[in-house]
């Protein structure tokens, strides 16, 4: 790890003023740590923004404010997330282990960069890492790679669990600039893979709000590679109203196939009405994965996401 200055930012304007010279904002420290170890990132400044008011969740507009430093144990557990958001406090739940979930943030949950193993590994090329280094994912071992949303540059995947909990729930971020929907946080890798999000420079995540939730059951589905702590191969996340069979309203999200949580509201339209049948899956899956593109190694996802969203729709009409 190389050497850097620590500061403890006083207050939000003092954060965001550190940030626009450069300083990278620190709260736990679970991924980018990891990072500068591997000297995969190097920031000469960090600015810890733990003690800037952010830790409470609140009641707000019929819904919740999440603070952008509410560990994610703390989100899991909390009662009104529990009882109204169940999706959220199981993409939780399933995302890492006790003691990561007690250090973990909401602002870097949300903001976690990519686990690709090239990524990873300074000694492969990286487009993510080094624009116009190559993108080694492409004939490499891409097993836990995009099938959706990818580029020629690069096809490194989102791995928060919790940011498709957000995704389905239509959570808007609160920064110190602005309010963004989650739905345009993130970036396509286009030919620019190393920007990720529509963040600016200074630019501080305070909170997360999340609207009063949307009428139906709330199911969140991961599948891994081993039973536990693992980065999700395909996840779903979903809210689904069905009633005498029908299906009255249709939210999906997904995780692991995509640069960022994916969701396709053109494809959940033709649910609207329609029959809670495995015809019907197949018809949303054909839309949903019209533009899917497997990588060799990760061909399988496509047949993975489809029996997933059968398992999910089949949970949600039993």
């Amino acid at each position: 790890m190389r050497p850097f200055v620590y500061t403890r930012a006083a207050d939000v304007a003092a954060a965001g003023a550190a940030g626009r010279e450069g300083g990278r904002f620190i709260g736990g420290g679970t991924n980018l740590l990891d990072l500068m170890k591997l000297q995969v990132e190097t920031p000469a400044h960090l600015v810890d923004v733990n003690h800037l008011g952010t830790t409470e969740i609140e009641p707000c507009e019929g819904g919740l404010r999440i603070g952008a430093a509410v560990r994610n144990s703390d989100l899991a557990a909390d009662e009104n997330v529990r009882e109204r958001y169940e999706v959220l406090s199981r993409a939780l739940l399933s995302g890492a282990s006790a003691q990561l979930r007690n250090k973990a943030t909401t602002a870097g949950n949300l903001l976690q960069r990519t686990r690709c193993y090239y990524f990873y590994d300074t000694a492969k090329p990286c487009n993510k890492r080094e624009p116009g280094a190559g993108c080694a994912a492409m004939e490499g071992f891409n097993r836990v790679h995009a099938i959706l949303g990818g580029s020629a540059h690069c096809i490194a995947t989102h791995p928060s669990d919790m940011a498709v909990a957000m995704r389905v729930l239509d959570a808007r971020v609160e920064t110190n600039r602005r309010v963004i929907p989650v739905s345009r946080l993130y970036t396509l890798p286009g030919d620019t893979p190393h920007i990720e999000t529509v963040l600016e420079p200074g630019e501080l995540i305070t909170s997360v709000v999340l609207p009063p939730p949307a009428a139906g059951r709330q199911i969140y589905r991961k599948v891994r590679d081993r039973a536990s702590y693992a980065f999700a191969l395909v996840s779903v996340a979903a809210i689904l109203d069905v009633r005498g069979g029908k299906i009255r309203d249709a939210r999906f999200a997904f995780g692991g196939v995509a640069p960022m949580p994916w969701r396709h509201e053109e494809a959940e339209a033709l649910l609207l009405d329609a029959p809670a049948n495995e015809a019907t899956a197949d018809a949303f899956c054909d839309a949903l994965l019209a533009d899917a593109a497997g990588h060799g190694g990760n061909d399988f996802k496509i047949l993975l996401l489809r029996r997933t969203v059968k398992a999910v729709l089949a949970q949600a009409a039993a």
